[in-house]
């Protein structure tokens, strides 16, 4: 796989990792609606790979495969959000919902229920559940994350301690990695589960939903909240500090 230069071949790692590019495209589609076509999120996520392949280094400390998905994914979430899949008002709602959950899980000492959230924010129930179903498609990580509206340092920037490196690879390692294992610890038992089935597992929603007796679009509902909980938690470790 490398040169006598101690450098990847990029035709190689190219030719072994289209697979990986199509399993990850179809993975994400899952959860997205019909408008969204395979073949972009397969064309944005080669070029990821593409930029993985001509950034990655031996020297990142970590398996190429582990950093080429950041890459990939990375780059399929940009097209989403240059075709305007999730709206501006719609990750402003996520927000609200992470910063209820915050609060909440502060004053109460565990993860609140459904109720309680939507009665933080003044919904039904019903609503609350129809605004997890329109942010299905929330993610764990965007890029802006590293800087939020008005260019000041956001949650994740404090979670690399390198300026100069490249955000991406600082979250290979060390806190970053550590408190997202931490927080899916800490989600409500159905949540966990889920994360593990569609993550580890690799299943999709309709398999999840027949696995957990629920339906689809509930298994969609459960994830937005179980990302919902993830950033919420991430962003309180970020200002109280590791425990």
């Amino acid at each position: 796989m490398y040169t006598v230069k101690g450098k990847a071949d990029k035709d190689t790692l190219l030719t072994e990792h289209m697979p990986l590019v199509k399993r990850l495209a179809h993975h994400m589609k899952a959860k997205l609606p019909p408008s969204v076509e395979v073949d972009d999120l397969v064309q944005a996520g080669m070029i990821g790979l593409l930029d993985a392949i001509s950034r990655y280094e031996e020297t990142h400390g970590a398996q190429f495969e582990t950093y080429a998905v950041l890459r990939i994914r990375g780059a399929m979430l940009d097209e989403l959000r240059s075709s305007d899949w999730l709206p501006r008002s719609l990750r402003q709602n996520m927000r609200k919902v992470e910063a209820a959950m915050s609060t909440l899980q502060q004053r109460l000492g565990r993860p609140p229920s459904e109720s309680e959230v939507a009665k933080s924010l003044k919904l039904s129930l019903a609503d609350y559940q129809e605004m997890l179903g329109d942010g299905g498609g929330h993610q764990l990580v965007y890029y802006e994350d590293f800087h939020d509206d008005d260019g000041n340092d956001s949650f994740l920037d404090r979670y690399a301690a390198d300026d100069d490196a490249d955000p991406l690879r600082s979250l290979l390692d060390g806190d970053f990695r550590q408190a997202v294992i931490d927080a899916i610890d800490m989600l409500p038992e159905r949540e966990k589960m889920l994360m593990g089935l569609y993550y580890e597992e690799e299943l999709n929603l309709k398999e999840i939903g027949a696995v957990m007796g629920v339906s689809e679009s509930r298994v969609s509902q459960l994830h937005t909240q179980a990302v919902a909980r993830l950033r919420a938690s991430l962003r309180e470790r970020s200002w109280t500090g590791p425990a």
